[in-house]
C-alpha cells in the first residue's frame, strides 16, 4: 500500500572534503533505518509482563530509580509509574493476561503471538501495520484495564475502590444496588492514560507512515477498551430465607477475558483496512464497506508471509509446527505447513484417567500414558 512516502538523499560533506555517493547514501540510510527499529523493538511497555520485578514491595522503596529503569517505558509512563507505583504490577499482570490470550486465540493459526524476548516481547513483526499488530494493541490494552478494574476492586490500590456505576435503569425497583463491583470507569481512564501515553507524547509530519501507524495504534487501543466496557455486566446475589431470593443485591462485574478475546478475535476477521487522505487522516481503503466505529480494529498494511522464518519482517514461520492431519482449517497440515508437508512420528503423552470422587471432597486420579500420531511441518 502506497501512503505516500517518499525519501531523498542529499550528499553529505565528511571532514576530509569527500561526499557519499548515492550507493553509500543508501547504505547507510538502511542501516539507520535497522538501528532505528531495534531501538523501537527494545522499548515496549509488554515487557511489563515478562518483568520478575513486579511485586508490590518493589514499588515501595526507591520507587524513582526503579521507574526510570524499567525497560519499555516512555517518558510519560515513567511519569505516571512514579505518581502510581503500586499499579505497576497489575499493569504487567494486564499484559500478561492479554498475551496469554493472544496466544490462545491464534493457536492454530500460522501466526501464533509467540513472544520472541523479554525487551521487545513479539519482536520485528509488530513494526508492521498488520491486522495482526492490530489485534495485539487491542488486546494488551483491554488486558490492562480488566487488571486494574479488579485490583480496584479488591482493595490493591490506593487510589481507587469498589465501582461507583450508576445503577442501570432496568434493574428492578426492589433489588438493591451495591456490593462491590469492579471499578471499570477507573481502569478504562487509567489504562487510556498508561497505554497511549507513548503514542501520545510522538509529533509525526502529516502524512508520514509514521503518523498514520500512531493514529491506528491509538484507535486499536481504545477498540480493546471499549469491547472489555460493552461486556461488562450486572451480577446478582440473592438473599433471604432458605434460598428465596426475597432481596436480591447487584453489582457491576466484568466479563470473563475469554469472552474479550473471542469477540476481539471477530473483530480482527473483520478489521478495516485504512490508508491516509490527502488531510493526513485515516480513511478507508475500500468505501463500498461500512466504516469502521471506534469498536473496530483497522490497520494500514498487509500481513507478512508467516510460512517462512525471515529475520526482516519478524516471522518465525511454521517449520516444527503441529498441525492436524484430518483438518481442514488453518491448524490442518496443508493450510500450516504452507503446502511444504509434513513429517509423522509417535509421541508419548502422560494424562489423567480413570478419576473418582472421594467423600468428602476430592477427585482423585491416576495417570496414563498412551502412545499417539503427531504430525509437524516440514
Amino acid at each position: 500500500m502506497n501512503l505516500g512516502l517518499g525519501c531523498v538523499c542529499r550528499p553529505v560533506c565528511w571532514p576530509y572534503g569527500s561526499l557519499l555517493d548515492s550507493r553509500h547514501c543508501v547504505f547507510a540510510l538502511t542501516l539507520l533505518t535497522l538501528l532505528m527499529q531495534v531501538v523501537v523493538e527494545a522499548n515496549s511497555w509488554w515487557s511489563l509482563a515478562m518483568n520478575p520485578l513486579l511485586i508490590p514491595e518493589a514499588y515501595i522503596i526507591g520507587a524513582q530509580p526503579l521507574c526510570s529503569q524499567l525497560v519499555g517505558l516512555s517518558q510519560g509512563q515513567k511519569k505516571l509509574c512514579q505518581l502510581y507505583q503500586d499499579h505497576m504490577q497489575y499493569i504487567g499482570e494486564g499484559a500478561k493476561t492479554g498475551i496469554r490470550e493472544c496466544q490462545y486465540q491464534f493457536r492454530h493459526r500460522r501466526w501464533n503471538c509467540s513472544t520472541v524476548d523479554n525487551s521487545s516481547v513479539f519482536g520485528r513483526v509488530m513494526q508492521i501495520g498488520s491486522r495482526e499488530t492490530a489485534f495485539t494493541y487491542a488486546i494488551s490494552a483491554a488486558g490492562v484495564v480488566n487488571a486494574v478494574s479488579r485490583a480496584c476492586r479488591e482493595g490493591e490500590l490506593s487510589s481507587c475502590g469498589c465501582s461507583r456505576a450508576a445503577r442501570p435503569k432496568d434493574l428492578p425497583r426492589d433489588w438493591l444496588w451495591g456490593g462491590c463491583g469492579d471499578n471499570l470507569n477507573y481502569g478504562y481512564r487509567f489504562s487510556k492514560e498508561f497505554v497511549d501515553a507513548r503514542e501520545r507524547e510522538k509529533s509525526y509530519p502529516k502524512g508520514s507512515y509514521e503518523s498514520a501507524r500512531l493514529m491506528m495504534n491509538i484507535h486499536n487501543n481504545e477498540a480493546g477498551r471499549r469491547t472489555v466496557s460493552d461486556l461488562a455486566n450486572v451480577s446478582c446475589k440473592c438473599h433471604g430465607v432458605s434460598g428465596s431470593c426475597s432481596l436480591k443485591t447487584c453489582w457491576l462485574q466484568l466479563a470473563d477475558f475469554r469472552k474479550v478475546g473471542d469477540a476481539l478475535k471477530e473483530k480482527y476477521d473483520s478489521a478495516a483496512a485504512m490508508k491516509l487522505n490527502t488531510r493526513g487522516k485515516l480513511v478507508q481503503m475500500h468505501s463500498k464497506f461500512n466504516a469502521p466505529t471506534s469498536h473496530d480494529l483497522v490497520y494500514i498494511e498487509s500481513s507478512p508471509d508467516y510460512c517462512l522464518k525471515n529475520q526482516s519482517t519478524g516471522s518465525l514461520g511454521t517449520v516444527g509446527r503441529l498441525c492436524n492431519k484430518t483438518s481442514e482449517g488453518m491448524d490442518g497440515c496443508e493450510l500450516m505447513c504452507c503446502g511444504r508437508g509434513y513429517d509423522q512420528y509417535k509421541a508419548q503423552i502422560v494424562e489423567r484417567c480413570h478419576c473418582k470422587f472421594h467423600w468428602c471432597c476430592y477427585v482423585k486420579c491416576k495417570r496414563c500414558t498412551k502412545i499417539v500420531d503427531q504430525f509437524v511441518c516440514k
